[in-house]
Parts: C-alpha cells; sequence; structure tokens
C-alpha cells in the first residue's frame, strides 16, 4: 500500500576523501561510521560537514514524520568518530534540509533548503557550531532546491533545482553564477542545463577529481534519492555548459538494512558523509498523521 510508505535514512562517515570514492564507484571495503538512530520514524539526513579543532561537525535534517516540518542539527564526533554532542541548531516556521556549510572570506555560512518560505536563505556563523543568523540582504532569484554553491574558475557557481511539481524537483537542474556568495546571483541563459530524473536534482558537493570538476547528483528514476550519479563537467563559463554523466554510486551490502537508496554525498576533509534510506511499512505513520490532521 503506497499509503504505507515511509522513506527512513540513516547518516554515515565514510573514511575516505570524496575524489577516492568518485574514483572507485564504491564505498565497500571503506571503513564505514554510522551516526545514531534517533528513534521511530526520525531520521537524520543530508549530511554536510566541516572540521574544527580535531572535532568533525556534521550539520543534517533532523526529521520527524510526527509534525513534519525538517530543523537543522549539529552532529559533532571526536577523530574517532564517536558522538559528542548532537543539539539542534536552526528551526524555523518552514521545512528545512540540505544544509550546506561554506567556508568563505573568513566566515562560515549555512545555505539550508528552504522553498517553501519563498526564497534562498544564506545564513551566518555569530558562535559556531550552534548560532545562527539570517543574512537578509542576501538575494537570490529563485526560491532553489538543494541549492549547491562552488567556487571554480575565479566565481561562484550555484546548482540547484527549481520550484515545480514533483517531477521537475527531482529532474530539472539549474545553475547561477556571481563574483561573490553573498551576490548578485546571474541566472545562466543555457537553463534548464538538464530534464532527467537520473541526474537532474543536486546531490551533494562537487569534488575536483583529475582537474574536473564532478557533482554528485539525485538518481530518481526508481524511487526519490534511489543512488547518486556523477555529472562532470567539459566546460563551465557564464556563457557556455557542457556536462555528461559519468559514474555514480548506490547503495549495497555496506549499507543494509539501509539499502533502498542514497541521496547525498558531501566531502568533509579526509572523509565523505554519505546517507542512505530504508522503505518502511508500520501503519504507525497513518496514525500520526490523521493525529497532526486532527489537531488542525
Amino acid at each position: 500500500m503506497p499509503l504505507l510508505r515511509t522513506d527512513l535514512w540513516r547518516t554515515a562517515v565514510v573514511e575516505a576523501p570524496m575524489a577516492e570514492i568518485v574514483a572507485r564507484g564504491t564505498v565497500e571495503g571503506l571503513p564505514v561510521h554510522w551516526l545514531p538512530d534517533i528513534g521511530s520514524l526520525r531520521f537524520l539526513a543530508d549530511p554536510f560537514g566541516i572540521w574544527r579543532d580535531g572535532r568533525l561537525h556534521v550539520f543534517v535534517e533532523g526529521y520527524d514524520y510526527r509534525n513534519r516540518v525538517g530543523h537543522i542539527d549539529v552532529v559533532t564526533l571526536d577523530e574517532r568518530f564517536a558522538v559528542i554532542d548532537r543539539r539542534t541548531v536552526l528551526r524555523e516556521a518552514w521545512h528545512l534540509s540540505y544544509p550546506v556549510v561554506i567556508e568563505d572570506a573568513g566566515e562560515i555560512w549555512m545555505l539550508p533548503e528552504s522553498f517553501r518560505s519563498g526564497r534562498l536563505r544564506l545564513y551566518r556563523a555569530t558562535r559556531f557550531p550552534d548560532a545562527w543568523e539570517a543574512v537578509e540582504a542576501f538575494a537570490f532569484p529563485v526560491a532553489a532546491i538543494d541549492a549547491t554553491p562552488v567556487f571554480w574558475d575565479g566565481r561562484w557557481w550555484m546548482f540547484f533545482t527549481p520550484p515545480g511539481d514533483r517531477h521537475e524537483r527531482q529532474s530539472v537542474l539549474w545553475a547561477a553564477f556571481a563574483p561573490a556568495l553573498t551576490g548578485p546571483w546571474t541566472l545562466h541563459p543555457a537553463n534548464p542545463l538538464r530534464i532527467d530524473a537520473s541526474s537532474g536534482r543536486p546531490g551533494g558537493t562537487p569534488v575536483v577529481c583529475d582537474g574536473r570538476l564532478m557533482m554528485p547528483m539525485q538518481d530518481c528514476t526508481r524511487t526519490y534519492g534511489g543512488a547518486i550519479r556523477f555529472l562532470g563537467f567539459d566546460h563551465l563559463s557564464p556563457d557556455r555548459v557542457e556536462a555528461r554523466v559519468d559514474g555514480g554510486l548506490t547503495p549495497g551490502r555496506w549499507s543494509e538494512p539501509y539499502g533502498d537508496g542514497l541521496h547525498t554525498l558531501s566531502a568533509a576533509g579526509d572523509v565523505t558523509l554519505v546517507d542512505v534510506k530504508r522503505v518502511s511499512r508500520t501503519p504507525m505513520r497513518l496514525l500520526h498523521d490523521l493525529r497532526r490532521r486532527l489537531r488542525g
């Protein structure tokens, strides 16, 4: 029964640089450290990380099917990947996810997905890792979904999926460019760059492999976030984009029992963060949905 389908995600740290995983095309055989399971009908997903003073701070979407509004947590691990702390660092009236963390211009920034608020919002750390303020002057021309920034060839690029219907939100890729992370941003004249459910929605941090920019993309052909495909750029400039899919990554024995999907791959120094999913058929989801509707 489709109504009983519930996607549950689990996040892990893989002891290998992301470029190595891209080249290998698999996580099999690499050490994997799992973040805690946070309980029934709850999960942590969309991991992005940054090291500070020997600690790895993993920013994730925290989600509970009881209220269905995501927020941003940080999970702090020591050098052996043992969990030291977990806390909520950003909560808004709207859904938050995909908390990309960027170091630039002596500051640490967060760019979480917040398209249900009607705009893309940039936050600056006022006390890392747990205090953030919105940059009110930040203006992006689209309420971007899974916005993924990268500095490449002397300018900032933003890859994202624009709002649309369910199919469009899983298959369309746009880009914009700017002289600085804070803007001003210009939409690329070649948009949409892709309309392809196998490689149209961003799925993590771009990485340079053998001088070529490679970006993880979600493969949603079988299921939402079913796997990762790598989109390699042969040319990227303000007037032209040439890119092609070159390899990918799927769940496997290393991810069991979370073998039903994989939709984020992000670099954090010498380690890589991933999330994988299993599909639950528990009827408890229907009970919580009913209770939420009765509450209004």
